[in-house]
């Protein structure tokens, strides 16, 4: 078959490789779609891969194409999208039903070669099924949508309160659609561009707010009678919005950060002494598992992709680039600001 194989940095490959059987309990997935995630873009521009050569790639939907012994809930020919983490199942994180947090992992698309290809296998629990109504476009949103509505969840959310978006990316607008869905009285989404904020809007978003403009925090606080906001979500991983997570928050609010930084965060006293001041309780997120596996989350996201009350606009997707060009879209990444939006490579063509 063929894949795009990493060999090493900023080297990248369409070629022939030998097509996955699967064993027993597996499936074998015949890619239509799959995203690049952020956390791929280091893994073939840097130095973050593993290993290689490697096949990176873990936002996928397809069909089944064969299945492996003792597989009882799938079948040739269902629509899946792909469930990238291969817990131990054996450790205690993952005994209490925390697999995100297992320390043996395995992931698809990172440790085990995964979806820039024509086929990827997959334990059977890792493929969940989704409608005829779910297009595969949607499909390989799957992974993004259930990091986001992981992270709504890692807070005590309720309905009926004011929810603040930091970041209007993927998972932004995702995060901004399950706090709608979940009943949030007043979802406001922070972001830079005026293109993703337009976008917000469309999907849902209560108010936008541009933070280039002057006097941002006074107009955000406005929004919410000077009182703050309930459920702040940092999703962008970035220095200046998890600052202003602390100072956009309600006395008594839930802040969680779901974007992951990369550079170093430090806060002034005065900063961090809203935390102390307003009593906010502060968590993180990380990937999108609970019990039983892969979790509520993925289950949910076929639900409500198929009411279509996950709303899905082409716009969050930049561009469907054949896998035979592959190298060419992790070049469009080494331009600043370049790529506006999710990349699906096509694995088809």
């Amino acid at each position: 078959m063929k894949a795009g194989v990493v060999h090493a940095k900023e080297d990248i490959r369409y070629e022939d490789i030998e097509k996955p059987v699967p064993k027993a309990g597996q499936v074998l997935i015949k890619v239509k779609y799959t995203g690049i995630c952020g956390s791929d873009i280091p893994r073939v521009n840097a130095d973050a891969c593993h290993y290689f050569p490697n096949v990176l790639g873990h936002e996928f939907s397809g069909t089944v194409e064969e299945t492996g012994e003792d597989v009882t809930s799938l079948k040739i020919g269902d629509r899946v999208a792909g469930v990238p983490l291969v817990p131990c199942m054996k450790c205690e994180d993952c005994q209490k039903g925390n697999y995100s947090l297992c320390k043996h992992y395995s992931f698809i698309g990172s440790r085990e070669y995964g979806s820039f290809a024509e086929y990827v296998v997959v334990p059977e629990k890792n493929a969940v099924k989704f409608e005829e109504e779910v297009s595969f476009e949607k499909g390989a949103f799957f992974e993004p949508t259930t990091v986001a509505l992981h992270g709504l969840q890692r807070l005590d959310y309720q309905g009926g309160k004011t929810v603040a978006i930091l970041g209007g990316g993927t998972i932004g607008l995702l995060t901004m659609q399950w706090a709608n869905i979940f009943g949030a009285k007043k979802c406001v989404v922070f972001d830079i561009s005026p293109e993703r904020l337009e976008l917000a809007k469309r999907l849902g978003a209560t108010d936008v707010i541009n933070t280039l403009e002057e006097n941002f925090i006074k107009q955000a606080m406005d929004t919410t009678n000077g009182q703050g906001f309930d459920y702040v979500y940092e999703t962008a991983g970035n220095t200046i919005t998890m600052k202003m997570a602390f100072e956009l928050a309600a006395n008594k609010a839930g802040v969680c950060f779901i974007g992951t930084p990369t550079k170093e965060l430090s806060f002034s006293v005065k900063e961090w002494e809203n935390m102390n001041r307003k009593e906010f309780t502060l968590t993180g997120s990380w990937m999108s598992y609970s019990a039983p596996f892969p979790g509520p989350e993925w289950e949910l996201a076929a639900y409500y992709f198929k009411t279509g009350q996950l709303k899905f606009d082409e716009s969050l997707i930049y561009k469907k680039i054949p896998l035979s060009q592959i190298a060419e879209a992790f070049e469009m990444f080494k331009t600043p600001g370049a790529v506006k939006g999710k990349i699906l490579i096509d694995s088809q063509k």
